[in-house]
């Protein structure tokens, strides 16, 4: 039984990034699946689908790569852990790189990310950053 499902998602893409893998399949949730979304909105990820699989589902992510190689997403974080919550208002939100990353943040009004959240004048728990 996993205690932290985010941090178990962003470690399996980032060992499938390490090991230059195009797919990599995550037990499905109803969180992670709006993570995927705001990868993907983000153009952290080329494409994700949901596939239904037993009880639970599985949330196919294809990864997005340059013609070098590179990945788009060049580090993934979690912030917010079990053990020590991180949350922020609206008007201290944290930017990743100056505006050039994404924090992903859990609101009342849904996950969204930290531009979202300073337009909809709404804080939440800081799930994670990418970048």
């Amino acid at each position: 039984m996993l205690t932290d499902q985010v941090a178990d998602m962003f470690t399996r893409i980032r060992n499938a990034i390490q090991a230059k893998k195009r797919t990599v399949t995550i037990p499905a949730s109803g969180l992670k699946k709006e993570i995927t979304r705001i990868l993907h909105e983000n153009h952290f990820i080329s494409k994700y689908a949901y596939v239904e699989s037993g009880a639970q589902g599985e949330i196919k992510i294809l990864l997005k790569y340059n013609e070098r190689r590179d990945n788009a997403i060049q580090g993934i974080e979690r912030v917010s852990t079990p053990g020590r919550r991180r949350y922020s208002g609206a008007d201290k939100m944290p930017k990743v790189l100056n505006g050039m990353g994404v924090m992903i943040v859990s609101t009342s009004k849904g996950v969204m990310t930290d531009r979202e959240c300073r337009r909809e004048h709404v804080g939440g728990e800081v799930l994670g950053k990418v970048w």
